[in-house]
């Protein structure tokens, strides 16, 4: 503790009448030199007046909303687990004392409150809750925002506090530091009345710090053991490569033998005893998260991630040898047409920006072990991207697994996705059988429509991807499987784990990365290419000459929105194989639609008007009226029957102005 004396370390009950005349006195004529005003509390308040802090606040400020918390929360995961034993005793040890012990991040907002319950609330009337921020410049003078400025241990009583509305109280606080690296990483603070001041609540929270920075530190060492041993091959120097290990904060821990000398090449010193951080290198699944903040001497393309079970562990950083003739190992460059990107990435058609910019990523990504969230609307082609990175992986000789979440019951998706054993159920397998997950045991589980799997089902799947072992149904015996995910929907999952209907913690261990595949109308300058791609293939699959479009056609296609995206494109091409007679399909050949749109119609297609539906979209109506009579306006039997997902139903309810005529068909 960096204190003169004791005297400055602990607050004074006795002094308080005096405490509270200097702070009048402060505030009048900034003359606060009373000799029973600590130091310490005297430049707080000099603080606070040069931050314009109101002394008259009764409460900090309102708090975060919930999302946002629970964001704070996963990001700060670490930190709460390892404060998660002493904050779970605190409801005990705390209980009947008038105090509460409080948990925040570096930043002073509040992560957890445990404690008394008669405590609970005057410090909600305070704003002591979590998400509620109590950094010093926004609530003056207090044990968690002053021992964040000042770095050190603190006690606050009573007339010390800055703000009028916080004078109730007595509270000491100690910050808890990152124990390899020194950074303060949050602030763990006991809260009570000033009626029920004690000077031992500082000696309880400077053990209870260290004892939270020990458990970091345990945790800490075993990251850095998985890190050095998934790390061999990438620090091996058989091609005079030079090979620095950085752990997931961004600091090197190690160097291989010929990394000394080329860094000395590149003017730049790495100290293993005193490491600096390197700016820019990402703890996510992206080996680079800001190419602008890399140091002069470090390329990106030198940044590779390191995986454990599908959690970035650290990366490698590989500087080539100049006199050899190593390359750093990196995805080919989509820059030079077509040919290249059919090359690097199976599946993909197209050459325009927009579309590269995603192949870039998803090659990239597809070396790695790590979950990818494909994000784009419905018909964009997001399993043929998930196809594409299957085959440029590591799990490439494995199976490809696809299972749309979308249009099935919960109960038939449990089973699709878990499998079941023999007696699991009415109806079950003799034998059991193997649900989709076990089956992509090896290799690539797709689930397309991710954001419609139900709430209860989701803890079960984010269980197998943590544990890495499956439950069939009706079965107490664990099956070991590893499989790479990739996930995809059109959904916002954001929005979904905000209104609750997606947890949080799975949606952040399936986006560990996304890629967004862009809107047909977004690359219009693909549509030829796929035009022609698709003619090929369609007419050999139907056995017919191949046929052309004459250019007013091409024209037309390339004016119309496609709503439908390339799936859309892809069955307008089928049906045109399939109905016009000759070897060339002109304008006229094309949908009535095509012909409106052409002209100026609402790239957005929405609220279409039904008497001037025609051709296939009129086809189109009729058949999701007919089946939504059926059902008696069952929207997840309906999509089903239709072959379709439900979110995709929607969007054509919502074209075709039926989504106001639901009611009616399920009273009917």
């Amino acid at each position: 503790m960096n204190f003169s004396n004791v005297r400055d370390m602990f607050s004074r009950p006795e002094d308080d009448g005096r405490v509270r005349a200097s702070w009048e006195s402060f505030l009048s004529n900034g003359d606060a030199s009373a000799d029973s005003l600590r130091g310490l509390v005297e430049d707080s308040w000099k603080r606070c007046i040069g931050a314009n802090v109101d002394p008259s606040i009764r409460q900090a400020a309102s708090p975060l909303a919930g999302p946002d918390v629970s964001i704070l929360k996963y990001q700060l995961r670490d930190l709460l687990e390892a404060s998660k034993p002493v904050m779970v005793l605190a409801r005990d040890f705390l209980s009947e004392t008038g105090t509460v012990m409080v948990l925040t991040d570096q930043k002073g907002i509040v992560l957890e409150v445990e404690g008394d319950g008669s405590t609970m609330g005057p410090a909600e009337k305070v704003h002591l809750l979590p998400g509620a921020s109590w950094d010093e410049a926004q609530c003056g003078t207090n044990a968690i925002g002053t021992a964040i400025s000042l770095g050190q241990p603190v006690q606050i009583h009573s007339e010390e506090h800055f703000c009028e509305g916080i004078k109730r109280w007595t509270c000491s606080a100690a910050v808890i530091r990152d124990p390899v690296h020194g950074q303060i990483l949050g602030v763990i603070d006991v809260s009570g009345l000033s009626r029920n001041y004690s000077r031992h609540s500082l000696s309880m929270v400077v053990a209870t710090a260290n004892r939270i920075e020990s458990f970091l530190a345990k945790k800490e060492l075993q990251f850095r053991i998985r890190l050095m041993d998934r790390s061999t091959t990438q620090l091996s120097a058989s091609d005079g490569a030079g090979a620095i290990l950085i752990d997931r904060h961004g600091f090197p821990i190690k160097l291989n033998e010929n990394a000394p000398s080329l860094l000395t090449s590149l003017g730049c010193r790495i100290d293993l005893n005193n490491p600096d951080r390197i700016e820019g290198i990402s703890t996510g699944a992206e080996p680079v998260a800001c190419k602008d903040a890399l140091p002069d001497w470090l390329r990106s393309e030198w940044v590779e991630p390191i995986f454990d079970n599908g959690e970035r562990v650290g990366s490698v950083v590989r500087v080539p040898n100049r006199q050899s003739k190593f390359r750093v190992s990196k995805p080919q460059s989509i820059t030079h047409g077509v040919a290249d990107v059919k090359a690097t990435f199976p599946g993909a058609k197209g050459s325009s920006p927009e579309l590269q910019q995603a192949i870039d990523k998803a090659t990239q990504l597809a070396k790695s072990r790590v979950p990818i969230l494909l994000l784009g609307e419905t018909g964009v082609g997001k399993e043929v991207f998930a196809q594409g990175i299957h085959s440029l992986s590591r799990y490439c000789d494995g199976p490809f697994i696809a299972l749309n979440c979308g249009g099935l019951s919960r109960e038939l998706l449990a089973s699709e996705l878990f499998g079941h054993v023999e007696g699991a159920f009415t109806g079950s397998r003799r034998g059991g059988v193997a649900g989709k997950i076990e089956a992509a045991d090896g290799g690539t589980l797709f689930l397309d429509e991710l954001g419609e799997m139900p709430l209860d089902l989701q803890p079960h799947f984010l269980r197998v991807l943590e544990d890495g072992q499956i439950y069939r149904l009706g079965d107490t015996k664990p099956r070991q499987v590893r499989f790479r995910l990739i996930a995809a929907t059109n959904r916002d999952l954001r929005q979904e784990v905000a209104e609750g209907r997606f947890r949080i913690d799975l949606f952040y261990r399936v986006s560990v990365t996304s890629i967004r595949i862009p809107a047909l109308r977004d690359r219009q300058g693909d549509i030829r290419e796929l035009t022609k791609s698709f003619i090929r293939q369609l007419c050999e699959q139907h056995e017919v000459e191949e046929k052309i479009f004459d250019p007013k056609a091409l024209e037309m296609l390339e004016q119309y929105s496609w709503p439908g995206n390339v799936r859309e494109l892809r069955n307008t091409i089928e049906g045109l194989v399939l109905t016009v007679p000759g070897d060339v399909i002109c304008h006229h050949d094309l949908p009535p639609e095509f012909l409106s749109d052409s002209h100026g119609a609402d790239d957005s297609r929405d609220d279409v008007s039904v008497a001037n539906l025609s051709g296939l979209a009129k086809s189109e109506f009729e058949q999701i009226c007919k089946v939504l009579r059926e059902t008696s306006g069952n929207a997840t039997l309906a999509a089903k029957q239709l072959g379709i997902a439900k979110s995709t139903l929607y969007l054509k309810l919502k074209k075709y102005s039926l989504d106001e005529s639901m009611d009616s068909w399920r009273s009917t």
